[in-house]
């Protein structure tokens, strides 16, 4: 009786396990076929794009990182030229694998910040003792006697996720050096002094100024600002007044026929020295400025 029960209950088993077996085959069949029936193809150009990019997902071209941005120029070539930390050179190699015709390019776009003004070089400095933080510095009227300076807290430099920026008694300074033109910085900045500009060279030439203020009140707030006396409008029609203050037109900067004569004059003559070199090779803001001098 008991022999008859064990070769029931193993018929049974080998049975169940046999079951289990088919079974497990016909699924692993039916999700084989699944996977090919709704397997989304992808687009070999995509890969071949991606391949073209930095690949750090800095997020400059407006999309959430390089594949998405690799997907979407593939869809449509027009976006070509939005990776700014790759430049001219990626914008090249997209339109190849793409086989479209690329107009122009245009220089790459990189940062520069509207103001040279250290603590030092501030006759006069309000007493803000709130969160350190130039977004919440900026809410406050009293922040700081200039309402166009640089407020110093480091947001872009937060913002930064390749170490191009330090905060250098008081103000922002960039290493162009570490710098892919990724535009996190002039995105965070709350005053907006930090703008992207073409780069038709290493180094270019900028007005590192942007009050709104008259002359006399600049003066009386900052030893480097911009007191819009056109000097250098009279110099060169590189620049141009915006209200109180100067500022260059960089198409025309990088058009200058006579090796920069122009430009240079328009430095000497600048009584405040705001008109200043910036990018790879220029002299940085390493210490506070002195009126008069370069």
């Amino acid at each position: 009786m008991i022999l008859a029960d064990i070769i029931s209950l193993w018929n049974d088993s080998w049975l169940a396990g046999v079951t289990l077996l088919v079974l497990g085959a016909g699924f692993a069949l039916i999700l084989l076929i699944a996977k090919e029936k709704l397997k989304v193809e992808i687009d070999p150009k995509i890969e071949e794009v991606s391949a073209t990019l930095p690949g750090i997902d800095c997020g400059a071209c407006g999309f959430a990182g390089c594949g998405s941005y690799a997907k979407a120029v593939v869809a449509n070539p027009e976006l070509i030229g939005k990776c700014a930390p790759g430049g001219a050179d990626v914008s090249e190699q997209i339109a190849v694998v793409l086989n479209f015709q690329v107009s122009g390019g245009g220089a790459p776009l990189r940062p520069v910040v509207h103001c040279r003004a250290h603590d030092s070089d501030r006759t006069q400095n309000a007493k803000y003792t709130g969160i350190k933080s130039c977004t919440a510095a900026n809410a406050f009227a009293c922040a700081q006697a200039c309402k166009f300076g640089c407020l110093g807290f480091g947001d872009c430099l937060a913002a930064c996720k390749f170490g191009a920026i330090k905060i250098v008694d008081g103000l922002a300074v960039i290493d162009y050096d570490k710098c892919t033109g990724c535009t996190a910085c002039a995105s965070a900045c709350p005053r907006g002094l930090i703008e992207m500009v073409p780069f038709a060279s290493d180094v270019i030439i900028t007005v590192a100024c942007k009050s709104a203020e008259s002359g006399k009140d600049t003066r009386k707030m900052c030893k480097v600002g911009c007191i819009g006396c056109k000097m250098c409008t009279k110099q060169s029609d590189a620049f141009e007044m915006v209200g109180n203050y100067a500022k260059c037109d960089y198409e025309k900067i990088a058009g200058q026929s006579d090796s920069g004569e122009a430009l240079k004059a328009a430095m000497d003559k600048c009584p405040t020295k705001v008109i200043v070199e910036r990018g790879k090779g220029a002299a940085a803001d390493v210490a506070p400025a002195k009126a008069g001098k370069s």
